[in-house]
């Protein structure tokens, strides 16, 4: 696999490489790799994160499985009364506001029913499960301490999904990168250019 040159390789970090088999190009938001997923066409490329930049061109990559940009993965704060639910489902709103997520998420405060005994209620924080790290890492520096016991996983996001939980509220959170992602024309019509951005 041959790494395309790019001018001030750091910025790449945290953005994707795609290989297509013929050629490879840098510079992919996870967004952006995903509309080639769904393709016909690109839906066997292979993906690596960039995880480190040298100023020589020389990039750490990490293989992505394409099942990761499919799966979804969460955090889920159990909260025993609904007003501490409340109280966290707003501070967590408010903190994602002032800094946004890595990735495009979702948040739901949900109640799952008189006969649960413990953890009634519940923050849900949704995102694709290629950005755990990076959401976990986000929870951190927001200092963010909700519920009072948490899980977090794909399979706790497929028991949450399963439990027909009656959902109090929801937002969609946006991330840094959707602003800078490109549409699905833009990203189709310049697969063949080797630095993405």
């Amino acid at each position: 696999m041959q790494i395309p040159t790019v001018q001030d390789p750091e910025r790449m970090t945290g953005l994707y490489l795609f290989d297509f088999g013929d050629w490879t190009a840098v510079g992919y938001t996870a967004e952006e790799v995903g509309l080639l997923l769904e393709s016909e066409q690109y839906r066997d490329g292979k993906v690596y994160r960039i995880e480190r930049a040298a100023p020589d061109g020389s990039m750490e990559l990490r293989g992505v499985s394409t099942e990761r940009f499919q799966l979804e993965s969460g955090m889920l704060f159990y909260c025993d009364s609904e007003a501490d639910a409340r109280r966290d489902y707003a501070e967590l709103d408010r903190r994602a506001d002032e800094q946004r997520p890595p990735t495009r998420a979702f948040l739901h405060l949900a109640d799952r029913g008189s006969d649960v005994t413990s953890g009634r209620f519940v923050v849900a924080l949704v995102y694709p499960a290629e950005f755990d790290a990076d959401v976990s890492r986000w929870l951190v520096e927001l200092d963010y301490a909700g519920g009072a016991w948490v899980e977090g996983g794909t399979s706790v996001v497929t028991d949450y999904y399963a439990q027909q939980n009656d959902i109090l509220e929801r937002k969609q959170l946006w991330s840094r990168q959707s602003e800078s992602s490109r549409s699905r024309e833009e990203v189709f019509a310049s697969v063949k250019r080797a630095a993405q951005r």
